[in-house]
């Protein structure tokens, strides 16, 4: 009997699937770290079913087919009927600070969505176990597989909706069955036929019944929703969000964020537009009539035109066009809109278009869809004004749940890019919420300072405005020094819309916190420390909040947690002081904390019933003292590997985001392009059986792109993306190449000392997996992805040291 090479790789591409599809269920259904959380220890099934194997000894291995078969089908079951039942558990995360009772529901989550991972899981690892001698094809099978995986989500989620996609996935469970039934030759055929039958007409059986997603009560689709006379009037679904239109003809939608109470009028009617239950953009109906928008000159993102005359214009983040409609009452002379969502901009240029009055086909106004980043670092062209829009919600942003979330829009590098790109005395302007304790406005005024002193000017406070409405601010960095013209003109505006001055040239404490009052002016005696470059590092050192600003490394701009404030902000939570703690990197502390345990549950399961671990019988003393011998190099490399190759593969998703300019293009091109190259490899180490230079190639490649690709990108930056994707793929390849050597390299030393430790070396890889994938995201968040590449390093050394010679 053969292993069943291709249903190996049809199920860890199934695997894959399934699991950045949770990511998406879940984003939707919750937030993005929530589902962070719930999928990374889901992910322990693969460490239970290391333990599992270990203990069942070789009783599976003389019955693999029937196992196989069984686990296939427990997968396929699994993954469909796990979530449906998910969505009835009545788990809300953000109860978890208060009430006991959340903790066992979680612990439902885990339990039912660890199900298909541990199926899958016995399936390879019991192949691996039963087929020694095509270790290295076997590991190889399921590289491959879950690099097409990998991609073939992200294709399909731009053609079904994210239900569909989980029914077939399902379906894909009973495929791979019937698959290994024919590889593994096993009569009788009707079986076989059945499944494929089943396999083939599941999704469009279960399709006639796709429950709706179960929202989280919290999120602002949710609630809005339970107005009266709201209804959803359009859907889009893709990779990139999940897009839902609402009308509400009884109580119309107002969003002007942070609108002056001193405006005569209010915003026509409205359709708001949901990302992800979240992220409110709204379509604004358009009958072309100049006064149909004066409230826009009422908004705190006003500002720069009255600073400027008929400028070009860039709008990063367009959205559903509130901001372009903003610059074209301001008689922009040349709008640029930039929106990464492509669905987003169709609903406006098409489904929407006689609404919003046919907004981008205006002559003047041009919609490029793309990544902000990779628009202003692409192209040539400079502009009087880029205005970054402000899409995330309030709430969610209030409630610190995009603290674990990459933005490369507000980092330092960005800022740089951004005023390299204007005309002299041109304007770049950010509008943000206003949180308190201030957070968002003062570490974006220690961002641009930080950019403009890193482009050698010396005195970047006379470069820089800040004002404040009671809901939003406005951070204007001019690309020249501010003129006393401008000076009046900033003081005339915000004493007509009563905004508050909290920062320009000259500036007194007198002018500060005049008309949105706060017990103190916190905004003006943040924005002087900052300025101080002697009192700047003992100001960010007192801060409750982290302000430190975000870099390409580190481009955590919503990061503002300060471990040294932890005690005194559980000390506010019964005060309404939740939302300070910043849950989203909370709740990846609670994952580390509940991984570890857990993973060292199941990597110390098996020595406990030590007299399973080779089999029925208990082993002579002789070889009892063997097995022991070897745990300690087992357990060390196993875990290393484990550790390291996440490490790496998230560090590079990273860094490849700015230079591919779309984070999906990104995730699917690394991890299919390290999980199919590394498959290559770990076909090719049966003929390279030395550890040392595959782990010299990864050390030496590594640390070479941590210094090579950020110039390597820059100038290959306004490439096409086809070949972009093609140069990416040839850079990751050395590098993947290499890494898919050690795994199967240590599986088949092992198989030569001790073959009963096998699935104990899986489930220990697999733990480590686990952790690895929280501590990336923690390491990048403290000390940024270089240092998590070198980390990475440090672990690839240390299994090489503890890897025994050959017997």
């Amino acid at each position: 009997m053969r292993p069943p090479f291709i249903a190996i790789a049809l199920l860890s591409g199934t695997a894959l699937s399934y699991e950045i599809l949770l990511i998406r269920l879940f984003s939707i259904i919750q937030w993005h770290h929530f589902a962070y959380m719930v999928i990374s220890l889901s992910l322990l099934g693969y460490g239970a079913s290391g333990a599992f194997l270990t203990l069942a000894g070789k009783r599976f291995s003389h019955h693999f087919p029937a196992v196989f078969m069984t686990n296939a089908l427990l997968f396929a079951i699994s993954s469909v009927a796990g979530f449906l039942c998910v969505q009835q558990i009545p788990f809300n995360p953000l109860e978890m600070a208060w009430g006991s009772h959340q903790l066992f529901y979680l612990l439902l989550l885990y339990l039912l969505l660890s199900v298909p991972f541990f199926a899958v899981a016995n399936c390879i690892g019991l192949t691996l176990v039963s087929f020694t001698k095509n270790i290295p094809r076997i590991y190889s099978c399921d590289l491959l597989g879950a690099g097409l995986g990998a991609l073939a989500i992200i294709i399909l989620l731009f053609l079904v909706s994210p239900v569909t996609a989980l029914y077939i996935i399902g379906s894909a469970g009973l495929l791979s069955a019937a698959v290994a039934m024919f590889e593994c030759r096993i009569q009788p055929r009707w079986i076989v036929a059945l499944l494929l039958f089943s396999g083939l007409s599941l999704p469009f059986v279960l399709h006639q019944w796709s429950p709706l997603l179960q929202l989280s009560p919290y999120k602002s689709l949710r609630q809005t929703l339970a107005v009266v006379g709201t209804e959803i009037v359009a859907e889009r679904s893709s990779p990139l969000g999940f897009l839902t239109v609402v009308q509400s003809p009884v109580i119309p939608f107002r969003q002007a964020p942070g609108l002056s109470l001193n405006a005569p009028c209010e915003p026509p009617a409205q359709l708001a537009v949901f990302t992800d239950g979240e992220g409110l953009s709204v379509i604004t109906e358009n009958d072309n009539r100049q006064d149909s928008f004066t409230y826009m000159d009422y908004l705190t993102s006003a500002l720069p035109y009255h600073l400027l005359s008929r400028p070009s214009v860039l709008v990063l983040g367009a959205g559903g066009g509130a901001d372009v409609l903003q610059a074209r009452y301001f008689a922009a002379d040349r709008i640029d809109a930039v929106e990464l969502n492509p669905q987003v901009a169709d609903l406006v240029k098409h489904t929407f278009k006689d609404f919003a009055g046919d907004l981008y086909r205006a002559e003047n106004i041009h919609l490029h869809i793309d990544e902000a980043r990779s628009f202003v670092a692409g192209g040539k062209r400079k502009y009087d004004l880029i205005q970054l829009a402000l899409l995330d919600a309030f709430s969610a942003s209030s409630a610190g749940l995009y603290a674990l979330s990459e933005s490369y829009v507000y980092t330092t590098e960005a800022l740089i890019e951004y005023i390299d790109h204007l005309h002299p005395n041109g304007l770049l302007a950010i509008t943000r919420w206003i949180k308190l304790p201030p957070r968002d406005a003062l570490k974006l005024f220690a961002t641009a300072v930080a950019a403009l002193e890193e482009m050698g000017v010396q005195e970047p406070g006379r470069r820089l405005i800040l004002i404040r409405s009671w809901k939003t601010s406005t951070l204007l960095i001019k690309n020249g020094m501010l003129t006393p013209q401008d000076i009046r003109e900033l003081q005339k505006f915000c004493q007509k819309r009563s905004f508050d001055l909290a920062y320009y040239p000259g500036i007194g404490v007198a002018e500060a916190n005049r008309y949105n009052l706060l017990d103190r002016p916190y905004f003006f005696a943040g924005t002087a420390a900052i300025l101080d470059r002697e009192q700047r590092e003992d100001f960010f050192s007192r801060y409750k909040f982290n302000l430190k600003p975000a870099t390409d490394d580190r481009p955590y701009f919503f990061h503002f947690f300060k471990w040294s404030s932890l005690a005194e902000l559980l000390s506010l939570r019964a005060k309404g002081g939740l939302p300070l703690l910043e849950q989203g990197y909370l709740l990846l502390i609670v994952t580390l904390i509940q991984a570890i345990p857990a993973s060292l549950l199941f990597i110390l399961l098996p020595l406990w019933f030590g007299g399973t671990i080779v089999g029925h019988r208990r082993p002579t003393p002789s070889h009892a003292t063997s097995i022991r011998s070897e745990r300690w190099w087992v357990v060390t490399y196993f875990f290393s590997l484990g550790i390291a190759f996440l490490f790496i593969e998230i560090a590079f998703i990273q860094k490849f985001i700015l230079f591919l300019g779309h984070p999906l293009y990104a995730v699917g091109v690394v991890i299919a392009g390290f999980l199919l190259f590394a498959g290559w490899g770990s076909n090719f180490c049966s003929r390279q059986p030395s550890l040392h230079l595959p782990v010299a190639g990864i050390t030496i490649i590594a640390l070479l792109y941590l210094n090579l690709l950020p110039t390597i990108f820059h100038h290959l930056l306004r490439l096409p993306d086809p070949l972009k994707i093609f140069i990416s793929l040839g850079l990751i390849a050395p590098l993947a190449f290499c890494m898919g050597m050690p795994f199967p390299l240590g599986l088949t030393r092992l198989t030569n000392r001790a073959p009963e430790l096998l699935p104990w070396a899986w489930g220990i890889n697999g733990c480590a997996s686990v952790i690895s994938a929280i501590l990336a995201t923690l390491g990048a968040t403290h000390f940024g992805f270089s240092a998590v590449v070198i980390f990475a390093v440090g672990f690839y050394i240390l299994a090489a040291v503890v890897y025994p010679r050959e017997i």
